[in-house]
Formats: structure tokens, sequence, C-alpha cells
């Protein structure tokens, strides 16, 4: 059974860090891992993606530079390093795990990803 749990999420001011982990257990040959973040009243938005051979990331244009995805695979953990944030960054923060191969034109559609953990809230307010 395949399972995704997110932790470190939590109140920051403005301009605060935060780091993210997700564990996964049961997956065997992962390929690409993903964040997502969904806020109230919205689409749930595409973040971060980490491909398991060569450790290429990709990030949405608005966030680049201020996080950084990262894994550990003897661990079968992905990270997400949020700096400098913003009262916009405020969402439910969730990992996916893609078993198909890396795709270009599908990592940053919820749809590439087969499995899903629950999320983790994070609040930037002062």
């Amino acid at each position: 059974q395949v399972q995704l749990v997110e932790s470190g999420g939590g109140l920051v001011q403005p301009g605060g860090s935060l780091r993210l982990s997700c564990t996964a257990s049961g997956l065997t040959g992962s390929a690409t891992m993903g964040w997502f973040r969904q806020a109230p009243g919205k689409e749930r938005e595409f973040v971060a993606a980490i491909t398991r051979a060569g450790g290429f990331t990709y990030y949405a244009g608005s966030l680049r530079g201020r996080f950084t995805i990262s894994r550990d695979n003897d661990r079968n953990m992905v990270f997400l390093q949020m700096n400098n944030l913003k009262s916009e960054d405020t969402a439910v923060y969730s990992c996916a795990a893609a078993l198909a191969p890396f795709d270009s034109s599908t990592y940053s559609s919820p749809r590439h990803y087969d499995f899903w953990g629950q999320g983790t809230q994070v609040t930037v307010s002062s």
C-alpha cells in the first residue's frame, strides 16, 4: 500500500521560511515526485517537481528562486524548502508521486501523478 505523508507545515510570518517533508512508503521505482498546493477557493496549483534519475528539478515560474525541491532516495523522502514566504503562499501543500517516466508536457499537471498525500497546512501571516 502506497502512502505519502507530509509534515513541516505551520504558521510563519511573512519573510520567514519553512521546510516541508514528504515520506513515501510502499513505493518502488517511483519516478517523478511533485509538490502542489491549494488555497481556499482556488484550484490545485503546481509548485515543483523532481525526477528520480539525475534529480532534475522544475518549478512554477513565480516560485523559482524562493522554493527548492530536493529528495533523498535512500530515505524515500522529498523536501520543499520555502524561503521569503508571502501571504499568497498560504495553502495546503501536498506531495505526489508519479510512476510514469518524466514527461515534460505533463509533469505540472495533477493528472500525471498516481499517489497523493493528505497535505499539510502552511499559513503565512503576521
